[in-house]
């Protein structure tokens, strides 16, 4: 806690002022968090001031609130271009992002619990940069780093905000990918890493944590052969938390054949578990597209979820058990070939009449996007269901 308000006060976050009249000031609190390594051991405990952020009124406390987040699609593109071209991916990890983004409005917080100024207990904090919790905070972080690579000569991609890129001499580039303050990027010059490194440390306070292993909640390993995705620590994680680590496993993550309904007159089960069973398995779906079109087929039943829908979540469980080592495998020196591949049934879900859709994208060998979901609109031609899912 103190380390965080040194932050926080080194950085010029706010003052202390007298509460104007007709203002209002919003409560804080402190949020802690244990951070761990790679192998699952506790790296170090953190406690972090956050702002009561559900207590902001829109038009006075704050206005625009939108900042983009990379998609997982272009971070798999990114990998797997990188190794196609036997290029290694760094990561760098910043401190306290959203306390660089500068405020538009003006915002008063108390004083935190455990810190309020001897004499001066009625003064409240006017912000000058933002603060976690804040509304705006996410926007005036992406504003500010955003400000950055465009002086530093990086181009935005117009379809991806979040992916940077800068050309230099002879043919050398280096690719940034950014998701909120984790930071990875990747290239052909060495000389122009350090560059960006040494700029980057100097304008922002980061970590250097050298070759990319652990991005997102997912296990990363590079190697001369490619580079191999996978969230099997977090597998282990999800059997043990749903009591499912002694389950017997089965080769497919659903029934052939499966079709699930509503079922209205069965059994019930508890919802909120069923939620959280789901959210689960949906995070573990961004290395893992075998079980893609069964945790959507489970997905639709979360308002009242019965024993059948259960059911079937916990196959995928029974899956998972004996799969717990598979993930992405993106070859490197692979054909950079782009191929997409679509589906689609007609009419097949027994409550709506909807069809389910699903597309695959490989580039070269290896998969880089994918999906799985219900359509929106029901159609009379099986022919533009094929198209309607891209």
């Amino acid at each position: 806690m103190d380390e965080e308000m040194k932050s926080i006060e080194k950085n010029n976050t706010w003052e202390l002022v007298k509460l104007p009249k007709g203002q209002k000031s919003i409560g804080v609190k402190w949020v802690y968090k244990t951070k761990l390594n790679k192998d699952g051991s506790i790296d170090k405990y953190k406690a972090r001031l956050v702002v009561k952020g559900y207590k902001q009124e829109f038009g006075v406390d704050y206005k625009e609130v939108f900042a983009p987040v990379v998609r997982m699609d272009t971070i798999r593109l990114l990998i797997s271009m990188a190794a196609q071209k036997s290029w290694s991916i760094y990561q760098l990890d910043m401190k306290l992002a959203f306390l660089h983004g500068e405020l538009q409005e003006e915002v008063y917080v108390d004083q935190p619990p455990g810190y309020v100024k001897t004499g001066s207990e009625r003064k409240v904090y006017k912000l000058t940069k933002a603060l976690y919790g804040l509304k705006q905070a996410p926007r005036a972080w992406y504003s500010r780093i955003d400000a950055y690579f465009t002086k530093a000569g990086f181009l935005k991609c117009p379809y991806e905000y979040t992916l940077f890129i800068k050309l230099g001499d002879n043919g050398s580039i280096t690719v940034v990918c950014l998701y909120v303050d984790d930071l990875i990027y990747t290239g052909n010059d060495s000389t122009m890493f350090d560059a960006f490194k040494k700029s980057m440390m100097t304008e922002f306070d980061m970590r250097d944590l050298g070759l990319m292993h652990y991005f997102l909640g997912i296990e990363v390993m590079q190697s001369p052969a490619g580079i191999f995705l996978s969230q099997k620590k977090y597998v282990l994680e999800i059997l043990d938390r749903f009591n499912m680590k002694k389950c017997n496993s089965v080769s497919t993550p659903t029934e052939f054949g499966l079709k699930l309904m509503k079922d209205e007159g069965r059994k019930k089960i508890n919802a909120t578990l069923y939620k959280q069973t789901v959210g689960s398995l949906m995070y573990l779906t961004s290395t893992r597209p075998d079980i893609m079109y069964g945790v959507s087929l489970i997905s639709r039943y979360m308002e009242s979820p019965t024993e059948n829908h259960l059911h079937a979540a916990k196959r995928i469980f029974r899956y998972l058990k004996g799969t717990v080592d598979f993930g992405i495998f993106y070859a490197a020196k692979a054909n950079g070939n782009l191929i997409g591949f679509s589906d689609s049934d007609f009419a097949g879900d027994l409550n709506d009449r909807k069809s389910t859709s699903g597309f695959v994208f490989f580039m070269g060998s290896s998969v880089v996007s994918w999906s799985s979901k219900n359509q929106r609109n029901n159609r009379l031609l099986f022919c533009p269901l094929r198209k309607q899912s891209l």
